[in-house]
């Protein structure tokens, strides 16, 4: 069953659903069945001439390939046409044991070609962070991206019970807290972990 904005509405006033951010308008960022996020400064871009493959068995082929960039207020990230980058939101969200929150793009940048999340469009129960942007370019031309503007939206959903193991109780749970855009940690995961 997914909230609808009164459900969300009360879900951040009992704080049950924390949202950590310097913005006093959030309320103006919740619709009837979603609630936008803005775009941090922070994005991290792949360095593709400093390796030939991003293998999962070497974990510097991801984690020592990219690059920070910071952008200042009121001005653009450009993303080049079949750019792949890495963004983060400008709000932490903690999501309690019993919500599962689904991470979409905006339609208004969808009709611009940019595309939001890869695959990464899930945040599971117990998760406290921001949250990685998985952004690609599929125009022909380039995308200006600005920090601060809404750049994806959040749908909440009630699951059938608690989670017995929420992310922040998972072995192994890899961005639980995380701040900045984080990179690829699959060799973190137990089929690479010795290999």
């Amino acid at each position: 069953m997914i909230l609808s904005d009164r459900d969300i509405k009360a879900a951040i006033a009992s704080g049950k659903v924390k949202i950590e951010t310097k913005r006093t308008d959030l309320d103006a960022h919740i619709h009837a069945s979603s609630m936008d996020l803005r775009l941090g400064n922070v994005f991290k871009v792949y360095e593709h001439s400093k390796y030939a493959i991003l293998d999962p068995k070497d974990p510097t082929s991801f984690a020592q390939n990219m690059r920070i960039v910071e952008v200042a207020d009121g001005e653009p990230f450009i993303v080049q046409p079949g750019e792949f980058i890495l963004g983060v939101t400008q709000e932490k969200i903690t999501v309690p044991d019993d919500l599962v929150v689904r991470v979409e793009g905006r339609s208004s940048l969808g009709r611009l070609g940019i595309i939001i999340h890869s695959t990464a469009g899930f945040v599971d129960p117990g998760f406290s962070g921001t949250i990685t942007l998985e952004i690609s370019n599929l125009n022909r031309m380039p995308v200006a991206l600005y920090p601060g503007m809404r750049v994806c939206q959040l749908a909440f959903e009630m699951m059938t019970s608690p989670a017995q193991t929420p992310y922040h109780s998972k072995p192994g749970s890899k961005y639980q807290g995380q701040m900045l855009p984080e990179e690829s940690r699959l060799d973190r995961d137990p089929e690479f972990v010795n290999s």
